[in-house]
């Protein structure tokens, strides 16, 4: 009896959202510190996919990769943020239900819903820690010297990576419905590469794709050093349109196809 009563007197509300997030934010550490070759061979496949692009680049082109290096650091910035952004959520489902835990976090008084939300915005912060990290690094490797203003860059960062979370939301659905689709969304990571590198500025149309237009301003931000307030409006208006649009459809078909999985019996089946 008094467990029941311990449970009827959960806090469902902001402070007990807190302490959930509190608590996912410390799980996150632990397995990172846990699994350290797994953490260290998983963020230096992320330097030296770089230090291969940069130093390849100055010897097949060093007049080339002179003029766009700017744009390589922030692309591959946006990139393996996105990375780890998208590839958390679905990550997440997958080990859940291999550990045979993803049915409790329907119990969760929170709804799964909400839990989910909250384990991507843990994984969200730990892309924009790494984010930092890997661009230090490629600052040190190139000696290039960019606009860091946090209140320009953090704003325009969240608002690029929005999309690849939406991404994330439905890959996860996925993982929820099929269980295994690790190779299928590991072909994302090349997907994006073609949408960071889009050239928004000579076919405007592309700005309406996920990861483009946000790339594009952030390279405006932080090669040029234009601040946020001296962005055009319209500008801006696309990428909170974009942000919001592809991480809603997102999450539809992440609520969609958890929803699909129950009526096909198969939530707890791995």
């Amino acid at each position: 009896m008094s467990s029941v009563g311990e449970a009827a007197t959960v806090d469902t509300g902001v402070r007990g959202y807190l302490g959930f997030l509190r608590q996912s934010a410390r799980k996150r550490v632990v397995l990172l510190l846990r699994y350290p070759v797994n953490t260290l061979s998983q963020f230096g496949t992320i330097f030296l996919v770089f230090l291969v692009l940069f130093f390849g680049g100055q010897a097949l082109a060093p007049a080339a990769m002179e003029d766009t290096i700017g744009g390589l650091v922030v692309g591959y910035l946006l990139w393996s943020m996105s990375i780890s952004a998208y590839s958390g959520l679905s990550w997440n489902v997958t080990r859940e239900a291999q550990w045979g835990t993803l049915e409790q976090l329907f119990m969760s008084p929170f709804g799964f819903g909400r839990v989910m939300l909250g384990k991507t915005a843990v994984n969200l912060a730990e892309a924009f820690l790494w984010g930092a990290v890997t661009l230090a690094f490629m600052l040190l490797v190139t000696g290039q010297s960019l606009a860091l203003d946090p209140l320009t860059v953090l704003p325009l960062g969240v608002l690029a990576v929005m999309p690849a979370v939406g991404v994330g939301f439905v890959f996860g659905g996925l993982a929820i419905r099929f269980k295994r689709i690790e190779n299928a969304f590991q072909l994302v990571q090349f997907l994006f590469i073609g949408l960071i590198s889009a050239p928004v500025g000579e076919y405007p149309v592309l700005k309406w794709l996920p990861l483009a237009q946000g790339s594009y301003l952030l390279r405006w931000a932080m090669e040029d050093g234009t601040a946020l307030w001296e962005l055009p409006a319209g500008e801006l208006g696309v990428l909170v349109v974009t942000a919001a649009l592809y991480l809603g459809l997102g999450y539809a078909a992440f609520t969609y196809c958890q929803r699909w999985a129950r009526s096909e019996g198969v939530m707890g089946h791995y």
